[in-house]
């Protein structure tokens, strides 16, 4: 069975168009999910609209949405206002320009999709903008209407088709220095960026998303098998070592590097041989 599509409808450049459609390239369809049960009966929990104030139950086609201006005071919106708000993208990804796709900071792609043509007959118009796309290693941006929402989206090229990948808008990332202007300016030891250095050549490889294993998932999948066979579930203990901490930097970089098992300890500061009286008594 072919996949269903998110959305139909044309990719624009220029004066060359073809019908489209967008495929979600990412899933969490196949992780455990649970639902929310009464535990008394084991029955499932149906959620209630509460009018915050009142408490009283509000029924289904008195549900609205509104935009909160001031404490406690909305502006109401009815769905054929928004319905009224007309996008020109809303059934085209037309393309604006072309952009080195190493200047597209990593920090605004949002939601990875799969863009196929539709039918033969756009297969070569298609095909023409996909391999410029390729030929020139360049990004493509335009812009797409996903649930009422008009989004930036860039295209690349990928394997037969183009991958689009929905992009933040600039308000949405937040700027890093907030974060990161207390970080100081340490001068580093040559030979300390050198081991370092030494050692990432040593783990140096290939990205293989197959070669990691969501732990987490796999043991709710383990905990679900044993209590649907009635079995004990046994409760996992120091399942992690404490973590090492380091009294001399170099010596760590040095012992890494010689895949020594045993760590040096860290000398305790004040502040930690502080917690630890208070926790023994």
């Amino acid at each position: 069975m072919a996949p269903r599509a998110y959305w139909k409808g044309y990719l624009k450049l220029s004066l060359v168009s073809c019908p489209i459609a967008l495929y979600p390239a990412s899933s969490s369809s196949e992780r455990v999910s649970f639902n929310r049960i009464n535990k008394k009966t084991g029955h499932r929990l149906k959620q209630q609209n509460v009018d915050s104030v009142t408490g009283d139950p509000v029924e289904k086609d008195d549900i609205g949405r509104g935009y909160e201006f001031a404490k406690g005071q909305y502006i109401q919106v009815e769905d054929d206002e928004l319905a009224k708000i007309q996008i020109e993208s809303t059934h085209t990804i037309d393309i604006e320009r072309f952009v080195p796709r190493q200047e597209v900071d990593d920090r605004y792609l949002a939601t990875p999709y799969y863009l196929a043509p539709t039918d033969k007959v756009g297969q070569e118009a298609f095909a023409v903008i996909r391999d410029a796309i390729r030929e020139k290693k360049m990004a493509a941006l335009g812009r797409i209407v996903l649930t009422r929402r008009e989004h930036v989206v860039m295209l690349e090229a990928f394997d037969k088709g183009l991958l689009a990948t929905t992009l933040r808008y600039d308000y949405e990332v937040r700027d890093q220095k907030d974060y990161f202007e207390d970080i100081p300016e340490i001068k580093l030891a040559a030979e300390m960026k050198e081991l370092a250095m030494h050692i990432i050549d040593t783990k140096a490889d290939h990205f293989d998303p197959k070669a990691f294993e969501d732990h987490y998932e796999k043991a709710i999948v383990e905990l679900l098998r044993k209590k649907q066979a009635g079995r004990v579930v046994e409760p996992i203990r120091d399942a992690e070592p404490e973590s090492p901490r380091v009294i001399n930097l170099m010596d760590a970089l040095r012992a890494s590097l010689k895949g020594d098992a045993k760590k040096p300890a860290a000398a305790s500061t004040p502040a930690r041989r502080t917690s630890k009286k208070k926790a023994t008594r």
